[in-house]
Formats: C-alpha cells, sequence, structure tokens
C-alpha cells in the first residue's frame, strides 16, 4: 500500500495521478446537496454502500476513476443514486529550483565555451588571424631585377634587359569567360578558342592564377588594362633580347623558365655568371578587393630591385662576325657535320673570337637548335692529330735531343705494337731534319724522336701544355679531353699518341698550346669575361692568374721557326700564308673515332698557327668535323685560318714584320 496522502498527485510511467479524497463519512453520514452542484445528492441513503454511495463495482466516490480514460460521467437528473462530492484535483508541481540550476548550469557552459573561443581568438592567436586577414586582402607582386648587359670588349650590346609585360588571369573572378577571351583575342593577337580554353578552368582546383600571353611590349599591356575586365592582370617579367641574333650566340648562351616559372641563364656565359648577371628582385605589396583591382586608398609597401651587374667579354664584334661566317662558310662547302674556330691573344690570353658551326638565334630557339645550342670549342673533345707533334718536338727540343737540323732517316713504316704506321703519302726512305719531319708532318719521324723522349718524359710534356685538364675558362660542359696515364699506354698507343691519335682534346686546349709556343713558352690561362660591372658602376677588371712556364723561351724561338716551315710551299699548308705577314703553324689530319661501330670512320682535319712569327699578336684555330669534300687539314681548313688570320691582324692593325730570317733546312736529299 502507498502511503500517499489522498488526493494527492502520484507519480508512475511518466504521468501524474490523483489519488481520491476521504471516504464520505466525513460528511457525517446524511444525505445533502453537493455545495459545487445543487442538482446531485449524496450521503449514506438507502442504496449507498459503506461510503454512503451507490454500489460502484469497485469504483472510487463519483462513480468513476480519476485521472484514467473510460471513467462514467455524471449526467443530470439522476438523483436516485447519490453521488459523493468530486475529487477536489490538487496537482503538485515538481519543484521549479531544479530547473532553474539545470538552466543556469547550461548557459554557463554555453558561455564558458564561447569566453574560451573568444579568449583564443583574441588573445592567443590573434595575429594569426590578423594576418589570414591581411593575406586575403593583400597581394605580393614581385618586381623583377633588370639583369645585366653582356657586351663584347669595345662597349657592343651582345644581350641586354628589356622590359616586357605578362597578361593573367584569375579564372574564379571571371564570370563571362566567353566575352573576355572575344575582347582579348585581338589585343593579345590570339584565337577566342585557345583563350577560353586557358580561363576554363576545374572550380574544384581552386586555380587562381594562369597566364594568358607572355612576351609582351608595354603598349600591348596597356591596351589589356584599358578594357577593364574582371580577373584579368597585368605583370611585370624580365626579358632578354639579343641584338645581334646569332653573333657569338655559342659564348654567349641563352636564357630559359627554371623553377617557380623563373627566367634563368641557360646555357653558355648566361648560365656561368647568372647569379652576378641577374641582380634581386624588389617587392611590392598592396591591398586589393575581391577581384584583384588595387584599393587606390588601400596600404602598398615597397621593396626597389637591385639590377645585375654588367659582364665586359675579351670579344672583338668584327672578328668574331668574320669567324662565324668563315666556320660556316667552311662547313657548307665541304659538307661537314660542324666547325669550330678559336682566335686568341697569346700574350694575355684573351680570346677573341669563338665561332662554332652550326649556329643559333637565342632570341628564337627552336628544336632543331638543341645540337648545337653547346660550345664546340670548349665541349666537343677530338683525337687532334698532327697537330699534336709540336709537344712531341718542344719535349725533345727542351731536353736538348734534338735540334731543327737533326738528321732524321724515315722509312717507308714502321712497326710498333704489331700496328703498322705509316706517313700520309706513300714514299721510300727519306732524310729529313727534324723540322722537315714537322713540316713535312712525317708520322715515322715523330714517332722516332718520341721514342728519344721516352713515356714518361711525353706524358709529363702533355700534362704540361695543359691536356688532359680543363683550361680554367670558367664555361658551362667544358671538357678535360682524355690522356691516359703513360703506364697504360699499349706498345701502339706510345707512338700514336706523339701524333695525336689515341688520346683527345678539345680545339680550346689545343689553342691554349699553340698559344704557350707563341707566348715565349709560358702558358697563361684563357679569358672570356674581361671585366665585371657593379649596379653601382663599380668596374672591376677579372684578375688574370700569373702564367707558367712550360718549355724555355728558346724552345719556343726554336719551334716557331720550325713552324714557320709549314705554311710555305715546302710545307704542307701554303694555303695557310697571309700576305705579308710570317705565320708559324700546324695541320691535322686525324682519324674520326667512330662511336657506333667502333674504330674510326671519316676525318677531323685542322690548322693551328699564330702570326706575326716574329712578334705572334694572334692565335687562330680552325677544326672540321667529318667533311665529305676533301679532309686534309692543308687543303679544307688552312683556307679558313687565312681569311680568318688576316682579317684579324688587319682589324687589330698589328704592322707587318720588315724581314724575313733565311728559311730552314728541311730536306737533307736536296
Amino acid at each position: 500500500m502507498s502511503s500517499t496522502p489522498p488526493g494527492s498527485p502520484q507519480r508512475g510511467r511518466g504521468r501524474l495521478r490523483l489519488v481520491p479524497p476521504p471516504p464520505p463519512s466525513v460528511y457525517g453520514g446524511r444525505l445533502r446537496r453537493d455545495v459545487d452542484d445543487p442538482g446531485r445528492a449524496v450521503g449514506d441513503g438507502p442504496g449507498a454502500d459503506e461510503y454512503g454511495d451507490e454500489e460502484h463495482d469497485g469504483r472510487y466516490p463519483g462513480g468513476r476513476y480519476v485521472g484514467r480514460p473510460g471513467s462514467v460521467p455524471w449526467r443530470p437528473g439522476r438523483v436516485s443514486r447519490p453521488r459523493h462530492p468530486p475529487a477536489r484535483r490538487a496537482y503538485r508541481l515538481g519543484s521549479p529550483r531544479r530547473r532553474l540550476r539545470v538552466s543556469i548550469v547550461l548557459m554557463c557552459a554555453v558561455l564558458s565555451v564561447l569566453g574560451l573561443r573568444l579568449t583564443q581568438l583574441q588573445g592567443f592567436s590573434a595575429s594569426t588571424y590578423a594576418a589570414q586577414a591581411e593575406a586575403q586582402r593583400l597581394r605580393t607582386i614581385v618586381l623583377p631585377a633588370a639583369r645585366g648587359a653582356i657586351t663584347d670588349r669595345a662597349g657592343h650590346t651582345l644581350a641586354q634587359y628589356v622590359e616586357l609585360r605578362a597578361v593573367y588571369a584569375n579564372p574564379t573572378n571571371v564570370r563571362d569567360i566567353a566575352g573576355t577571351a572575344a575582347k582579348l583575342a585581338p589585343v593579345l593577337d590570339d584565337s577566342t578558342e585557345a583563350l577560353r580554353r586557358r580561363l576554363t578552368t576545374d572550380p574544384a582546383e581552386h586555380i587562381k592564377f594562369v597566364y594568358l600571353a607572355r612576351g609582351l611590349t608595354p603598349d600591348v599591356a596597356e591596351k589589356v588594362s584599358a578594357l577593364g575586365l574582371r580577373g584579368i592582370g597585368i605583370t611585370e617579367e624580365r626579358g632578354r633580347t639579343y641584338p645581334s641574333r646569332e653573333l657569338a650566340a655559342n659564348v654567349i648562351g641563352f636564357m630559359r623558365h627554371g623553377d617557380g616559372d623563373i627566367l634563368e641563364g641557360g646555357g653558355g656565359l648566361e648560365l656561368a655568371y647568372d647569379e652576378v648577371l641577374r641582380g634581386t628582385d624588389g617587392l611590392r605589396r598592396l591591398e586589393a578587393n575581391p577581384a584583384g583591382i588595387e584599393i587606390p586608398s588601400g596600404q602598398s609597401r615597397e621593396k626597389d630591385p637591385i639590377p645585375g651587374s654588367s659582364l665586359r667579354l675579351t670579344l672583338e664584334r668584327d672578328i668574331q662576325w668574320n669567324a662565324q661566317n668563315a666556320i660556316a662558310d667552311a662547313v657548307r662547302t665541304s659538307e661537314a657535320d660542324g666547325g669550330t674556330a678559336v682566335v686568341m691573344d697569346p700574350r694575355t690570353g684573351d680570346i677573341l673570337a669563338m665561332a662554332d658551326a652550326p649556329q643559333f638565334d637565342p632570341n628564337n630557339i627552336t628544336a632543331r637548335d638543341t645540337p648545337a645550342l653547346g660550345n664546340r670549342s670548349t665541349r666537343d673533345a677530338y683525337e687532334p692529330g698532327s697537330v699534336n707533334k709540336v709537344i712531341t718536338m718542344a719535349a725533345a727540343l727542351d731536353r736538348g735531343l734534338i735540334t731543327s737540323e737533326t738528321p732524321m732517316t724515315i722509312p717507308p713504316f714502321i712497326t710498333r705494337g704489331g700496328v703498322r704506321i705509316e706517313d700520309s703519302e706513300p714514299h721510300g726512305v727519306e732524310h729529313l731534319t727534324a723540322a722537315g719531319v714537322l713540316a713535312r708532318s712525317s708520322n715515322i719521324g715523330t714517332v722516332e724522336i718520341s721514342e728519344r723522349v721516352g713515356r714518361i718524359g711525353l706524358e709529363q710534356a702533355l700534362r704540361s701544355f695543359g691536356l688532359g685538364a680543363r683550361t680554367g675558362l670558367n664555361f658551362p660542359g667544358e671538357g678535360a679531353g682524355l690522356l691516359p696515364a703513360a703506364r697504360d699506354w699499349s706498345g701502339s698507343q706510345a707512338a700514336t699518341i706523339s701524333y695525336g691519335q689515341g688520346m683527345s682534346a678539345t680545339a680550346l686546349q689545343m689553342a691554349s698550346v699553340y698559344a704557350t709556343i707563341a707566348n715565349g713558352g709560358v702558358r697563361v690561362t684563357p679569358r672570356l669575361v674581361d671585366a665585371i660591372t657593379g649596379p653601382d658602376g663599380v668596374v672591376k677588371v677579372t684578375p688574370q692568374p700569373p702564367g707558367q712556364r712550360v718549355v724555355s723561351a728558346q724552345t719556343a724561338a726554336t719551334l716557331t721557326r720550325m713552324l714557320e716551315a709549314v705554311a710555305t710551299n715546302e710545307g704542307t699548308a701554303p694555303l695557310a700564308e697571309v700576305p705579308g705577314y710570317r705565320v708559324a703553324g700546324k695541320t691535322g689530319t686525324a682519324k674520326r673515332p667512330d662511336p657506333v661501330h667502333g674504330g674510326y670512320q671519316g676525318y677531323v682535319p685542322s690548322f693551328i698557327g699564330f702570326a706575326p712569327a716574329d712578334d705572334p699578336r694572334v692565335v687562330v684555330e680552325i677544326v672540321l668535323d667529318n667533311p665529305k669534300k676533301g679532309y686534309f687539314g692543308g687543303q679544307v681548313a688552312a683556307p679558313v685560318f687565312q681569311r680568318v688570320m688576316s682579317f684579324a691582324l688587319t682589324t687589330l692593325g698589328v704592322p707587318q714584320p720588315i724581314t724575313r730570317p733565311a728559311p730552314l733546312l728541311l730536306d737533307l736529299d736536296r
């Protein structure tokens, strides 16, 4: 039994239930009218049970179950069966304090979370979110530094910086793609469809920057800006132009777009001196609206760019131009695969010209130009052939093993290491002097002289002249050639190396060899950069390392006299003679290695010489690769030498000698 007082609400199964009032005995057992309903009688009259009511089949007074569905309602006029007064429905509500406490706790929790978040935003992460907000409205524009110029020795511009513009788009801000493309097409000289494709991007990728056109002049950029197109912008970019086009392109190099689409040196001096030439970019930070348009009254900060330094080269423009034309003509007429020409000042190592064929235009490089992008003079190693004989002679002369008049007996052939060695022209037994061996370019005589020097002595001489190592020019891709150690030479290789087969060198290395002889036996490092001018106008001349003596001055003078005999009717290169000047030089007709099938295939003719022989001012080297029409150095290379040397001497104003010495004795049989 429940102890809940009668008439009190009870709780059960989640609903409020009324407890019936006390029994009718509290009314004294008399029948009376209900004060609340006079038409209703209650009491203990006939028919009433012990509670003073009619039989109710277990119901509570009033004939109904209080608060339960299905209870029988009272109907007026029925007084024969009096009822008890209706139960007073008294409700006990839950305590409001509990609900208030819960509400307060929830409100405090919400306010605490909001307070903590606000504290985080304003106290701990204020700078982070402020920076993010600033980044949304601020744009950083790179102000490209002016790249330094490249000039020849007289200041003629070979490469220069130009102001160019690029048109870009933020596709997310371009609302009318078709209309924007149609308006830009005639200004950018592009098709509407091509521009529409660039402007159409995948929204999921959120691409906000695409180039529409690059390398534009400022005038074209102004026309684009005047259109006022939403989402279209203009930016500055580096530009490079080469006024003389192909002139010295193999030396100057070219530009390319590197990481981050930054324009950088791609070859030649543009690459070697990229950090010197490019300068330091500036920055500009400006406030812009969501469409990317600068807010005139917004904040703006700017850091000025610092221009790059300029290079003054040792090249002489006119001599370079003549050398390029001469080697290009020779390659074309001889149907050679390529060719190179080097012009040097032997006293300083200054390179006056360095020309290759074929050439390329650095303003407009195409795929077919790829093989020509390097520098043959420094990159390509070849077996030099007979021009290498001068080193063998120098080693023997400097050691006192021979003189220019030392008699030599030259048989028709000799065998070394199982290899038959012959001269280029068949002959019987000949009697020549050492000078005659060099003038007639006898392989047999050179091998016999090298055997007097010995393997170790010959290797030392070759390396002292700079073979087997880079020249120190500081040029990208320069090769060192190949010179095996003497201990690794086979029997035949010890013989063939003496006349330039079985080892390799670059054209620049061989030009340096002859410059050493022309400079009295002192080797100097070749130079291409004469001076660097900084953005402040200060000129710093490139220092020249001290020269290294290779052979004595007397040996160099004797070699010069012996080399003079080559460029005569008695030697192998009468076509190398320059009217009015004494020329000293040597022909080369080397076998060309076949990299595909092995062995040799084709020839590499060459001629290297200097003039005037009595006071050398210019060294010229000509090399042709695999010509199809003629292959002897005296036939195809010597005439090109004569053309280049004659022009260089005239351009430099070199005086002609007053006297000529008596010719050397070459042939003892005459």
